[in-house]
């Protein structure tokens, strides 16, 4: 390992760990003491809490490290020890600032400030090429068994705590946690992309193939090929367009920095998309997505 790719390394894990500080701060200033179980594993420590006073630190920590273990089986090549960082530190960090002196019960205020802190941790560590582990990871395996997509996957996991926490407290508390789950979503993508839910991604390379079956195999979208000429080294390459939504644009971006970091990717926002898979559903035929 070279002196720039360790301090690189560095970096990353520094951002994992300071995102994973946010994530438990916002949980014990906002989202404990307002009641709101804002999806994922969180959610369902806050219910556990409420319901039989069982710490919330001890309650994350043995349900992140099973759901960890089974990602790691069924979706090896997207965990890591940036992850398993993520998943012990989120936990460390509610356990040891449990006793703060400042924490916001209304739920209106814990909805958005809450959201939007939790949003920014995420973010930060998902820049840091790293996760909190937790019901992310359910959201990926129903993702890869049902072939729905990351947000619906995401959307469907989340919700069913939340539905949950609607029994546990009341509606109007589960009204505000879905309120949390929003702005946490859109503060995230402004911190990884700083732009809109949907993404037009023009991708040059001399790799086509592989990319192209990053695109279709892996994010289940669409994509449009353009030959063009390398103005520098004029050399014919591929551009390939690809429209995608927020979730799916971190994830690609986190695939070609890992295996093409030599293709030029552009990320644009996309104020409207009219077409198959975003205005109009997908259908499937034997050669695939049209």
């Amino acid at each position: 390992m070279t002196k720039h790719t360790a301090k690189a390394k560095l970096i990353e894990y520094f951002y994992i760990v300071f995102g994973s500080t946010l994530v438990g701060l916002s949980y014990n200033i906002f989202l404990l003491p307002a009641r709101l179980a804002a999806g994922g594993v969180s959610g369902i420590s806050t219910i556990l809490y409420d319901l039989y006073k069982f710490n919330p630190a001890y309650v994350q920590w043995l349900l992140n490290i099973p759901i960890f273990i089974v990602g790691f089986v069924l979706l090896g090549k997207d965990f890591s020890l940036k992850t398993l960082v993520g998943v012990i530190f989120v936990p460390f960090t509610i356990w040891i600032s449990e006793d703060l002196p400042f924490q916001i019960d209304n739920p209106l205020l814990a909805a958005i400030y809450g959201g939007i802190v939790l949003g920014v941790g995420l973010g930060i560590v998902y820049r840091g090429k790293g996760s909190t582990g937790g019901l992310a990871t359910v959201g990926q395996i129903v993702k890869k068994y049902t072939g729905l997509s990351s947000g619906y996957s995401q959307l469907i996991v989340d919700g069913l705590v939340v539905v949950w926490s609607a029994f546990v407290f009341n509606l109007e508390l589960a009204l505000y946690a879905m309120m949390a789950i929003y702005v946490t979503s859109k503060v995230i993508d402004f911190v990884q992309l700083q732009s809109s839910s949907s993404k037009l991604v023009l991708i040059i390379t001399d790799r086509e193939e592989r990319i192209q079956a990053i695109i279709k195999d892996e994010i289940d979208r669409g994509l449009t090929k353009v030959r063009s000429i390398g103005g520098f080294s004029n050399k014919e390459k591929t551009m390939i367009l690809c429209v995608v939504e927020q979730q799916e644009a971190i994830y690609l971006k986190k695939v070609l920095q890992e295996e093409e970091p030599t293709s030029f990717v552009v990320f644009l926002n996309a104020s409207e998309i009219l077409g198959r898979g975003f205005s109009i559903s997908k259908f499937y035929d034997k050669g695939g997505i049209q």
